[in-house]
C-alpha cells in the first residue's frame, strides 16, 4: 500500500491531526529527527538536512552504509549537532553542525563498529557504544576529546539505547539499556569529596576528572532484569530534580524519572534516587501492558 511505504514521510498537525505535507524518497527512511529549525532524514547511504519550516533542502550528507539508521541529534539551537557513523569497520562517529551546515569533527571512539549514539540536549557531549557493548565513552563535542569511559560489564552485550538527562546545563545522568535486560545509569562527575562542593551542580562537572576515576564502579548503577533478556528496549530520562536537605541548604540527593519501553509491549516508569553517599534506589512507579490496553480499546470501540 503506497500510504504505508517506508519511503514516505508524512507531516501532521499534532493539535488537529490533519495531514500537512508528504515527502517521498528513493529508499527506505531509517530515522527522522526534528527541532524548531532543522529536519533530518536518514537513509541507508544518505542523510538529508531540511529547513523545518519551509521544508526546503539545505544539504545532503553522503554516509557509509548505515543499515540500522544510527544517528543522534541535539535539539538545542545553540549547539545543534548531528552524529552519524563514519565507518563500518570501527567505531568512528561523524559530528556535523546542522545550523552552520558543515562538518564539525570526526571522533574515533571504539575499535568495533558503533551500536548506539546519543547527544546531550545542549549538544556539549556525545555518548557512544560499540557492538562489543562493554564500554560506553563520552566525548566533549567542542574539542572532540574523551571525557569519560564507563564499563557496562565484562561480557559482550548489545546496547539498545543511550539517553542523556534533559539538562540544559550538564547531562548529569546517562541511561543505557542492553540485551542483558538490565537498565544502566551512569552518574557523570558524581563525587562526595571536596570536588563536589566546588561545583554549583549536585553531580558536578565531568571535565576535571580523569578517565581512571570514571571507570570507578561507584559511578555505575544497575537495575537488573528490568525486561526479559534479549528483548529490545529503550529508556529515556524524563526529568532530574535535586532534593535539598531539610536541615540545611545543601543538596541531599537527586531524583530522576526513567521511562522504559520494551518490544514485548510493556511500558514502565521508575524513580531513581541517588544520595550524597552515592547510594542508589530504584522504585517502579507505573507499569502498563500497551498491547493489552490497545486490544481492550479496540474491542470497546
Amino acid at each position: 500500500m503506497p500510504s504505508l511505504s517506508p519511503r514516505r514521510l508524512c507531516f501532521f498537525n499534532t493539535t488537529t491531526g490533519a495531514p500537512l505535507r508528504e515527502m517521498n524518497f528513493l529508499t527506505s527512511i531509517l530515522a527522522v529527527r526534528l527541532n524548531r529549525k532543522r529536519l533530518v532524514v536518514v537513509l541507508q547511504e544518505k542523510t538529508y538536512i531540511y529547513d523545518s519550516n519551509s521544508l526546503s533542502m539545505l544539504d545532503t550528507i553522503d554516509t557509509v552504509p548505515n543499515l540500522k539508521g544510527l544517528c543522534a541529534f541535539s535539539p538545542s539551537l545553540e549547539g545543534c549537532f548531528l552524529a552519524l557513523p563514519a565507518s563500518t569497520a570501527k567505531g568512528a562517529v561523524l559530528v556535523y553542525n546542522v545550523m552552520e551546515l558543515q562538518l564539525h569533527c570526526e571522533i574515533d571512539a571504539h575499535r568495533s563498529p558503533l551500536a548506539a549514539i546519543a547527544l546531550s540536549s545542549n549538544g556539549k557531549y556525545i555518548a557512544t557504544a560499540s557492538e562489543q557493548g562493554t564500554i560506553i565513552r563520552i566525548h566533549l563535542v567542542s574539542e572532540a576529546t574523551k571525557s569519560y569511559s564507563f564499563r557496562r560489564g565484562t561480557c559482550s552485550s548489545t546496547i539498545f539505547s543511550l539517553s542523556f538527562a534533559p539538562s540544559l546545563q550538564l547531562p548529569d545522568i546517562l541511561v543505557a539499556t542492553s540485551s542483558s535486560g538490565s537498565v544502566h545509569i551512569f552518574s557523570l562527575g558524581f563525587e562526595t569529596n571536596q570536588r563536589t562542593k566546588k561545583s554549583g551542580s549536585f553531580l558536578g562537572s565531568i571535565l576535571p576528572y580523569s578517565v581512571n576515576d570514571a571507570l570507578d564502579p561507584a559511578h555505575h548503577h544497575v537495575l537488573h532484569n528490568a525486561v526479559s533478556a534479549g528483548v529490545r528496549s529503550y529508556a529515556v530520562v524524563r526529568k532530574v530534580d535535586n532534593v535539598a536537605d531539610s536541615s540545611s541548604s545543601e543538596i541531599a540527593s537527586c531524583r530522576a524519572i526513567i521511562s522504559l519501553i520494551a518490544y514485548n509491549g510493556y511500558f514502565q516508569e521508575y524513580a531513581f534516587t541517588l544520595n550524597s553517599q552515592n547510594e542508589s534506589t530504584w522504585s517502579l512507579e507505573r507499569e502498563f501492558n500497551l498491547v493489552a490496553v490497545i486490544s481492550g480499546n479496540a474491542e470497546t470501540s
